[in-house]
């Protein structure tokens, strides 16, 4: 009995210390997670103040970061887990089968990563750049590895996946110096159209920023079931583009007023036969 008990208490200490050690061990990977997960995010911070990247274009340099960051801290889990006793080469199958189960099931995300591969390769829009995917539009903040980030007119943030806007038709607003502004206007069908044209070419001229190469353009474009509708086409620079939009707008209704050119509205005119008796 004597022996048999001494057999359990040395079993006792084995365990005791195995859990101990472990315990100590799983402290020490914890520890080393949350220190390695703030050293990388330095790293990265630190790389992205450099020279080197300062020198690449805020694309491609929002994109590196991102994919160094993500490389990083999953190197830090590695690390811990062998740091805990986790023998990664022996489970190398297992991970290989959760791999490929994780990628069925990540579907999306992997499409999102090609997506902004194919999007920094090509270039359709870069950092800075309006863009319209005609769902959503707005100023580009940042083209992650995942996800493009918009600034929108009205300073919210939208988040686009890159996979979206690699598959979808984009506008970009950015790309030329230049944006013609294409505007219709309607006039009753008594108006004179010469006069009508005289007073919508002084108002767009009027107008020091509308350019004068390519020159302005005014014109009858089609006759409506009860108005004439002309059409104003104007160069401008990009930048200027609404400013020059909503001073059109509102100054040629005054020149209109003034000019006692009729704006018209929709009627509708009943007439009544008087039955014969």
């Amino acid at each position: 009995m004597e022996f048999l008990q001494g057999i359990l208490d040395t079993v006792k200490v084995f365990i005791t210390g195995s859990v101990i050690n472990f315990i100590f061990m799983a402290i020490c990977a914890i520890a080393f997670v949350a220190i390695g997960f703030k050293l990388s995010s330095w790293i990265v911070g630190r790389l992205r103040k450099g020279k080197g990247f300062h020198k690449l274009d805020n694309s491609v340099a929002g994109f590196l970061a991102s994919f160094i960051s993500i490389a990083l801290k999953a190197l830090v889990v590695i690390i811990a887990a062998t740091i805990v006793g986790i023998d990664v080469t022996a489970f190398s199958a297992v991970l290989a089968s959760v791999g490929v189960t994780v990628g069925l099931a990540l579907q999306g995300s992997l499409s999102n990563l090609t997506g902004g591969l194919m999007i920094l390769i090509f270039r359709p829009f870069k950092v800075g750049d309006y863009i319209d995917n005609h769902t959503d539009s707005g100023t580009v903040r940042e083209i992650g590895i995942f996800y493009t980030t918009l600034n929108t007119a009205d300073n919210k943030t939208i988040t686009v996946p890159n996979g979206l806007l690699s598959n979808a038709t984009v506008v970009n607003y950015s790309t030329q110096t230049t944006r013609r502004v294409d505007m219709e206007f309607s006039v009753a069908y008594t108006s004179d159209i010469d006069k009508v044209n005289k007073v919508m070419r002084t108002v767009v001229e009027s107008n020091d920023k509308v350019l004068k190469d390519p020159a302005p353009f005014v014109a009858l474009l089609r006759q409506d079931a009860s108005a004439l509708v002309f059409v104003v086409r104007a160069w401008v620079q990009s930048s200027d583009y609404w400013n020059v939009y909503f001073y059109l707008g509102e100054n040629m209704k005054k020149a209109f007023d003034a000019m006692g050119i009729e704006i018209p509205f929709n009627q509708l005119d009943v007439h009544f036969d008087k039955e014969e008796k």
